[in-house]
């Protein structure tokens, strides 16, 4: 099966159903399918050869859905670049991924052999040859590359597979929202490029209306979601949260039947609260750029299993593993490591780091978590996060979660400083409510936590620095907090 074959049988299914809106603009199922076709064919003729890779730097749109699925058809890899990004980090990722062509809506400074802007795109999707576009490729070659967070050094390029691609289709429709059929309209809030880009299949396979955001807003999103009775969406935690601080969200008429959230951990609180305004009707998934979405998921029905990242997909095996890679009994604490279908075949030319990461037949996560005696497991943090503080582990998402729980406060981060003392003194960040007061706060903590994981001291900023994953940077923070140091 190749994905655009499930392009085409979308159009014979729901023909001029629709499948694609954004603002005043709708294109039916069948108008898509077409519109892949002459960009495919046109991204072919203008000589790319199957297999070279195509970067594509939208921002959420409808063009930005025909460029990745006329890829696809051309048998080209999608290099997906987030508009959220800096121009050098754009062309670090289009020159290591070898990048032939960039399509892009008018980014200057990026340098490719071939630049395909918006005027030239629109150009090319309506002028295109109109025949059927179907290269096929291997289901093992690659199919796109998806670049890691880069939260610890220089992103690395994933080599994802049609194969992978088809598993996490799969596993959605399975697992995460079976319940997604025609008739059924999903708001795409967070970055295509990013997540929210994983549910398009899933609701084109199954005839559901994919509505566009371009950009995310609080208001607009509730807006939008009461104006269309919106039935589906994916959200990080911190859009989430910004939601729930909406005044206008009290009084408005929502009609969603699955929130699906990820991308980064929820407090405690923040998931209470909204499962409060809205129901028992919060999905929560959970992987990362070598296992795009899907590792584990948290049902509606089991959200009370606070703090739970759910259990495995149906088609993943997922164990937590010791430092010598033997799996360990429930309750104890190490490695979370998964294999199955769905993940990467490899890093791109980085043969060493695909060595260590795939050991012993396991993807390695690089989250630190344990398993309970019914099979859900709990993350507490990421390996290389964890402070050591006057002897004891202090697990920074642990702190985090006691500090959301205080009225106001949308966004948290702890980090490790280096102290004579403690080894680690633990700090804290966060953002929110303009009124917040960090004695307030740190009254909370005390109440809250031993000794030894109490912030010694709270900051307020105006807002978290996050990645274009919308994943907090703790080490942006501590680099910002010692570099500050150093000047006083």
């Amino acid at each position: 099966m190749q994905i655009g074959q499930l392009i085409r049988r979308a159009a014979q299914y729901f023909s001029d159903a629709a499948c694609l809106i954004e603002g005043p603009r709708q294109i039916s199922f069948k108008e898509f399918d077409a519109a892949t076709d002459r960009l495919g064919n046109a991204l072919l003729a203008h000589g790319l050869q199957p297999g070279e890779r195509v970067g594509v730097l939208l921002s959420n749109s409808i063009e930005c859905l025909i460029a990745y699925y006329a890829v696809a058809k051309a048998g080209l890899v999608r290099v997906g670049l987030n508009t959220r990004e800096t121009v050098d980090n754009h062309q670090y990722k289009i020159t290591d991924a070898g990048c032939r062509a960039v399509i892009h809506a008018g980014v200057a400074g990026i340098d490719a052999e071939m630049l395909i802007g918006p005027d030239r795109l629109l150009t090319m999707i309506a002028t295109g040859r109109a025949a059927p576009c179907a290269i096929d490729r291997a289901l093992d070659a690659p199919y796109r590359l998806g670049y890691t967070g880069g939260t610890t050094g220089k992103a690395k390029a994933v080599t994802l597979t049609t194969r992978g691609e088809l598993a996490e289709l799969a596993a959605f429709l399975l697992d995460l929202i079976p319940n997604i059929r025609a008739g059924d309209t999903f708001l795409h809030a967070a970055p295509i490029a990013h997540a929210s880009g994983a549910f398009f299949l899933p609701a084109l396979a199954r005839g559901a209306t994919s509505l566009i955001m371009p950009k995310f807003d609080p208001a607009e999103f509730i807006r939008l979601a009461e104006a269309t009775q919106a039935s589906m969406t994916f959200l990080v935690p911190t859009m989430l949260a910004m939601i729930l601080e909406e005044p206008v969200l009290a009084r408005a008429k929502l009609a969603f039947n699955t929130i699906s959230y990820g991308a980064s951990p929820i407090a405690p609180a923040v998931l209470e609260r909204a499962q409060a305004r809205f129901g028992p009707v919060f999905a929560q998934t959970y992987g990362q750029a070598e296992s795009p979405m899907v590792i584990t998921c948290l049902k509606p029905h089991e959200q009370s299993r606070i703090g739970s990242c759910g259990r495995p997909f149906t088609f993943v095996d997922v164990a937590v593993l010791d430092d010598q890679d033997q799996p360990l009994p429930p309750g104890e604490i190490g490695e979370i490591c998964c294999r199955g279908p769905q993940t990467m075949a490899y890093y791109w030319n980085r043969p060493a780091a695909t060595e260590q990461a795939f050991r012993n037949g396991w993807l390695h996560t690089g989250d630190i978590g344990r398993m309970d005696e019914a099979g859900y497991f709990y993350i507490l943090d990421r390996k290389n996060d964890m402070l050591i503080s006057g002897g004891y582990n202090v697990y920074p998402r642990e702190v985090e979660e006691v500090l959301l729980e205080v009225e106001g406060v949308i966004e948290a981060a702890v980090i490790g400083i280096a102290d004579e003392k403690w080894g680690d003194r633990v700090h804290a960040v966060v953002a929110g409510r303009a009124d917040l007061d960090p004695e307030l706060i740190l009254a909370h903590a005390r109440s809250r936590l031993a000794n030894y994981k109490r912030p010694k001291a709270i900051e307020i900023w105006p807002e978290l620095p996050k990645s274009a994953a919308n994943k907090i940077l703790r080490r942006e923070i501590r680099d910002r907090i010692v570099a500050r140091g150093k000047r006083e």
